[in-house]
This record gives C-alpha cells, sequence and structure tokens, in this order.
C-alpha cells in the first residue's frame, strides 16, 4: 500500500484544457503555459512518493482533493464547482503513469475520488493493491 498527503494547493487547471492548432492541415494538440505548470507542481510533489517498484495488477485508488476554503464555505464540505473531478484525476493518474507508479493508469480498477473544502489544502491518495 502507498498513501501520503500532498501539502499544496491543488491545481485547478485540467487535462481537458489541452489546446489545438492546424499545422499544414493536421490537428496539432499542445499544453497550455497553464497547464504546463499544473502538470509540473504535480510531478515535482509526487516524484517524492514513487515506489521503487512500479505497481502491476489490479489496484484501488482513493484520491481527496483538498481545495482551500474561500466565500464562507466550511471544513469538510463537499466541493461542487469548478475543476470537474474527473477531469482533475485524470491529469493527476497521466502525472503518476510518467513516474513510474505502474505501467499504465488502467491498473487503477477501483476510484474513489472526493473533493473538499478544506482548512489544510492539499491531496491525499491511498493506492491498495487488489
Amino acid at each position: 500500500m502507498i498513501e501520503f498527503f500532498m501539502n499544496i494547493i491543488p491545481p485547478e487547471t485540467t487535462h481537458q484544457q489541452k489546446q489545438v492548432s492546424v499545422v499544414n492541415g493536421k490537428p496539432h494538440f499542445y499544453e497550455p503555459a497553464d497547464l504546463k505548470k499544473a502538470r509540473s507542481k504535480l510531478m515535482a510533489h509526487l516524484g517524492k512518493h514513487v515506489p521503487n517498484e512500479k505497481m502491476v495488477g489490479p489496484v484501488q485508488m482513493i484520491v481527496k482533493w483538498c481545495f482551500p476554503i474561500v466565500n464562507g464555505h466550511k471544513n469538510g464540505e463537499y466541493k461542487i464547482s469548478k475543476p470537474d473531478l474527473d477531469n482533475s484525476q485524470k491529469l493527476l493518474q497521466d502525472c503518476m503513469t510518467d513516474l513510474g507508479f505502474w505501467k499504465d493508469d488502467c491498473y487503477v480498477a477501483s476510484l474513489v475520488a472526493e473533493k473538499f473544502w478544506a482548512e489544510v489544502p492539499g491531496i491525499y491518495i491511498c493506492i491498495k493493491e487488489l
């Protein structure tokens, strides 16, 4: 089992914000600066927790996104505003794949992901082999 908390303000930029341009009549996908910054931030913090060996086989991933409290929200209250949870997960799991947590994020057979307002912002991650 791998379990850790990254004490960071979670990025609000998501994988969905990739851009496309047309070069010589063909689509060219690229990451705008804010997406590159979000990816770098996640990679730097996740890099401290990469296992010695890639996980193989099915895993359960539990993620709790804890965003800084704004506008009178309460600690532990579910966050129902942007960014969309599934889009945030995509960027996170892609970063974890790139760093070598597993061979491919298709190994995540069970996913529990939630987002909250929190006094202590960050991202909690627990990965269990199934």
